[in-house]
């Protein structure tokens, strides 16, 4: 691997300050925390990276031991503290709690600062400020939502700078040989921390803890060992790593990721996100890559009688250079593209004189994603780096020319809550100022997209949600808390159809958005305008738009069923084929009133239970032993039957 020497001294410079000491390598957790604590002394502030770079054991034990100490104070600086849901009620134990030993371990370290949190008992002498959520988990938990600190996602090194962080502890992977750190799956703020800190003359303690399953990496992740100050390389670290299981994809999604494929540019460059939306881009792309015939008759029967994008736009062509991926988070969507054929665009890293097909600032997903890190072949490892999330979500760098010139044709793919009729987007904070998730990179690239020669920021969005079982429309007249402001609308998805904002007036943008709205919503959205004197009095929905519905939806992507073009689980599921029966089932039953549940039990009398065995063993309600398990299997067995 050829680096730049003075790059490398960069990061070791923080070694002279008179905090720092020899790197010092433990084999116990004990020893890191005694360590940490008498270096440090009664005040630690921590950052730890987003996501699954978290050693847990080792946050645990340093917050439950300033919990027994009121006279230490903590501050933990970090984003994206995953967790599992707990189960609600006796029967989502019964369906989930195997399904979480069986995925996660028997043995997974939760976070406890987390749990704290949720219970809004976080001790005084303790600060925990985030500035990413896992998506609509904090949304009660009022310690949170008063300590979340909104922040660009290159912003957040100067950040820690300025809460005067002291010590940063990562998980790590250990080369075979031992002489080499990876970063791995988070280099993202590390690397310009520590850039930052050596600039300021700080003192910084870094601590690495080596997880034994963590795919080492290389690239601007792999880094000499007296990069850290303390290495932990523990037998007790053997939990499983945070693996997100993998989501099925309805017809809605599908539609929508069909729509976004079609703006992928050959020869071109692609950011996207994690969740169905993304799921359903890629398995399109995939589509269109692997069985471009099927592509194409789908590609002209969804544009039948309806207006094409602008000329040279929409692409149904294979994609036979292939792309060059550039995203903040690498997760499964990759490595289905880069073995679809897809992601095989290279580009030289002049800073790395390497080639590359891939730069990520950190990574999440599924353990078939982590395994297929662990086996990357020669070439796949090579032309992948992780990377400084700075070099990855702008272009202020010193090889800014070439950065732009690599990332030509880009698509930087992400999704969105709410848009406004003016083109705003709201994808982190509700109309209360309650935060979902948070901004994270999303203003980066859609900046990025209006700074780069022929790019363009697609926001993916379902055109309507549902809340306290009353359906409402994504396309709104206002957001209070815009993510994306108006400024900087550009292409905008739904199931509906694909609207072109960048350079429209606001007429224009109005008109666009209603035409890919639901139906249900149409006139309340042009009344709207038109009250507000936006819309023209003169304008009419367009008949193309008129069926915005999303029985329609169903029944096309239905229609090519028995050609497997849109799957439920497009790329498998963690759930076994009896789980996926019985969550359908139980996802029926859920938040149904007295009529509906009367229904199911009254349905469930004309089922024989020999007939769902399985699904009533998987739930251990095959044999009975109390009124209440005879209500719940008659409720499953019912919905089963439906």
């Amino acid at each position: 691997m050829l680096v730049n020497a003075g790059f490398w001294s960069s990061l070791t410079c923080h070694k002279r300050s008179p905090m720092m000491k020899d790197m010092k390598s433990v084999t116990s957790l004990a020893e890191a925390e005694n360590f940490i604590f008498s270096t440090l002394g009664s005040s630690i502030r921590l950052a730890t990276p987003l996501g699954l770079g978290k050693p847990n054991q080792l946050l645990n034990s340093i917050y439950e031991r300033v919990a027994r100490t009121p006279e230490v104070s903590l501050k933990i600086f970090t984003a994206l503290s995953l967790d599992f849901a707990k189960p609600q009620s006796d029967m989502e134990e019964r369906f989930l709690g195997p399904f979480y030993k069986r995925h996660f371990g028997e043995d997974y370290p939760h976070l406890r600062y987390l749990a704290d949190l949720h219970s809004n008992k976080v001790p005084k002498n303790i600060q925990i400020h985030e500035f990413y959520f896992q998506a609509g988990t904090l949304l009660k938990c009022e310690l949170a939502q008063q300590a979340y600190i909104s922040l660009n996602y290159t912003h957040v090194a100067k950040a820690i700078v300025d809460h005067d962080i002291n010590v940063i502890i990562q998980m790590v992977a250990l080369s075979p040989d031992g002489r080499k750190i990876s970063l791995s799956c988070n280099p993202d703020l590390t690397l310009d921390v520590v850039d930052l800190y050596k600039k300021s003359q700080k003192p910084l303690l870094i601590v690495g803890v080596v997880h034994p399953d963590l795919p080492y990496l290389g690239g601007d992740a792999e880094v000499d060992s007296d990069f850290f100050d303390l290495l932990v390389h523990s037998r007790e670290v053997t939990h499983k790593l945070f693996a997100v299981p993998r989501v099925s994809v309805d017809e809605a999604e599908h539609m929508i990721g069909f729509y976004a494929s079609q703006l992928v540019v050959d020869s071109g460059t692609l950011q996207i996100g994690i969740g169905s939306l993304s799921d359903a881009l890629v398995n399109s792309m995939i589509l269109r890559q692997k069985n471009n015939s099927l592509y194409q008759r789908i590609f002209t029967e969804i544009w039948k009688g309806c207006p094409l994008a602008p000329e040279g736009v929409l692409q149904s062509g294979v994609l036979k250079e292939g792309l060059y991926g550039t995203s903040e988070m690498l997760m499964d969507g990759f490595m289905h593209l880069r073995k679809a054929g897809v992601l095989k665009r290279e580009i030289f890293d002049h800073e790395e004189s390497a080639k590359r097909y891939l730069h990520g600032a950190f990574y999440l997903g599924s353990s078939g994603f982590y395994e297929w890190l662990r086996s990357l072949s020669k070439e796949d490892y090579e032309g992948l780096s992780m990377t400084r999330v700075s070099k990855v979500n702008d272009l202020y760098d010193p090889h800014e020319l070439a950065l732009r010139k690599q990332r030509k044709n880009a698509r930087f793919f992400n999704t969105c809550m709410s848009v406004t009729l003016l083109g705003a987007a709201a994808s982190d904070t509700t109309e209360t100022g309650l935060v979902v998730s948070g901004v994270g990179g999303q203003y980066n690239f859609v900046a990025m997209a209006q700074e780069l020669e022929e790019a363009r920021s697609i926001l993916m969005l379902r055109s309507t949600r549902l809340k306290n079982k009353k359906m409402l429309s994504n396309i709104v007249d206002v957001h209070g808390n815009a993510t994306i402001p108006r400024h900087l609308r550009d292409v905008v998805i739904t199931e509906y159809g694909i609207a072109f904002l960048r350079g429209a007036s606001d007429e224009q943008v109005i008109q666009r958005l209603i035409e890919i709205a639901d139906s249900e919503f149409q006139e309340e959205l042009v009344d709207i305008a038109q009250k507000h004197g936006k819309l023209s009095r003169s304008y009419k929905i367009p008949n193309y738009a008129k069926q915005n519905s999303l029985k329609k939806v169903k029944e096309f992507i239905g229609s090519y069923k028995n050609e497997k073009a849109f799957a439920l689980f497009p790329f498998g599921s963690d759930f076994t084929e009896d789980e996926i029966r019985v969550g359908r089932a139980l996802t029926k039953l859920k938040d149904q009133n007295a009529g509906a549940l009367v229904r199911f039990l009254l349905k469930s009398f004309s089922v024989s239970p020999q007939k769902y065995q399985a699904e009533l063993k998987r739930m251990n309600l095959h044999q009975v032993n109390s009124v209440k398990e005879r209500l719940y299997q008659k409720l499953l067995l019912g919905a089963l039957k439906e």
